[in-house]
């Protein structure tokens, strides 16, 4: 009896706990994960930024070639052992000319970035006889250059920055080439002694007339050609040697030629005076009678009549002038009544230009009958 009641009290005790368990509030999960604390990142050490380039950044880097099997060859040129004489260095994109090998007789350094040229790469070149500079941005020549290479024979400085003609030329020299450059000033003395030079290539500067004094080509007995085209010249330049067998004189301003300036040329065989501002007041009548005379341009400029010539001329240019006329009696230089059978006698023109006048065909008669080698005429 005693068991039975202890086991009733028991199972009362369970369900009682159990109601109260089962009215105590649940606690809810919370719907947001709960914000975790970040550590700090750690800064990271700054790399320190390279040197700034020393070049300016339109230059390429330079081409560097091959050991060489000459030990004195510098690494930016090539050095052929098939000219042991020559240095070649154009196209490399250098700033600055490499010490040259006492061997060297020609060098090569056009097309890259060479600003000036200095004596020290010349010390033990002294058999140099070929130095081309071309298409450089070279402002400056020190004149102690050309004391180092007391030979040299041709030099090369077209398409550069230089603003006047280098000092202290050497007097070996045959071939000067200072076309496209910005050369405005001859310095008092610049081609002393300089009897041995042969060309000489002023073309596409900046010279006027005062730049030319009548004594600054006096010294150039051997001069045969000359280039003073594209400049802003506005008379014949004084002084030229009379040695002279080429006259470039294109494209300036010159609207004049003095009666006798041809007077005393014994070679001249090709003038050139193309674009400028001639016209039939500005060309005294026998100018241009010179028994040498193979090749005369006078095109684009204001002439309004033929000039005479001398019967031994080969070709004439007288295209884009404003001629409305041409009289072969006139303008024959021999007398059209002569023995033609005698081809001494008669005129050697085979070309004659006259497009962009104010002519039109056919070509007067008297024209074909006084120049009978007449093989081409452009109207």
């Amino acid at each position: 009896m005693k068991a039975g009641a202890g086991l009733f009290s028991a199972l009362a005790l369970f369900l009682l706990m159990g109601a109260v368990f089962t009215q105590r509030p649940r606690v809810r999960k919370p719907t947001k994960r709960p914000t975790t604390t970040r550590k700090p990142s750690v800064p990271q050490p700054a790399v320190p930024a390279g040197p700034e380039p020393q070049e300016p950044t339109d230059f390429p880097p330079p081409i560097l070639g091959p050991p060489s099997m000459y030990p004195d060859c510098p690494r930016e040129c090539f050095c052929s052992p098939s000219y042991p004489n020559a240095l070649n260095c154009e196209n490399r994109n250098i700033r600055a000319i490499p010490v040259i090998p006492p061997r060297t007789h020609y060098l090569y350094l056009q097309n890259n970035y060479i600003s000036e040229v200095t004596a020290e790469p010349f010390l033990n070149a002294t058999d140099i006889r070929w130095v081309n500079l071309a298409n450089n941005r070279i402002h400056r020549i020190d004149k102690n250059v050309f004391q180092k290479v007391p030979a040299l024979l041709y030099l090369y400085a077209q398409r550069n920055q230089l603003k006047e003609v280098p000092s202290g030329l050497p007097a070996s020299l045959e071939q000067l080439r200072l076309g496209r450059n910005r050369i405005s000033k001859i310095p008092a003395g610049a081609f002393n002694k300089m009897g041995n030079l042969t060309m000489l290539d002023l073309y596409h500067n900046q010279l006027s007339d005062s730049d030319l004094g009548k004594n600054t080509f006096k010294d150039l007995k051997s001069l045969m050609q000359l280039n003073l085209a594209h400049n802003v010249l506005k008379k014949m330049p004084a002084g030229v040697p009379h040695s002279l067998m080429q006259l470039f004189l294109d494209r300036n301003h010159i609207d004049d030629i003095p009666k006798d300036y041809f007077d005393g040329f014994g070679h001249l065989a090709f003038v050139r005076l193309n674009y400028n501002q001639l016209s039939d007041k500005g060309l005294p009548k026998n100018v241009f009678n010179i028994s040498t005379l193979l090749d005369l341009q006078l095109s684009h400029n204001q002439l309004s009549s033929v000039p005479h010539f001398n019967g031994h001329l080969e070709h004439l240019h007288l295209n884009h002038n404003s001629i409305e006329s041409i009289n072969g009696t006139q303008i024959c230089p021999f007398s059209l009544h002569v023995d033609v059978n005698d081809l001494s006698l008669v005129p050697r023109l085979r070309y004659l230009r006259l497009d962009g006048n104010h002519l039109s065909p056919p070509i007067p008669l008297d024209v074909i009958m006084c120049f009978r080698h007449l093989h081409s005429i452009v109207i």
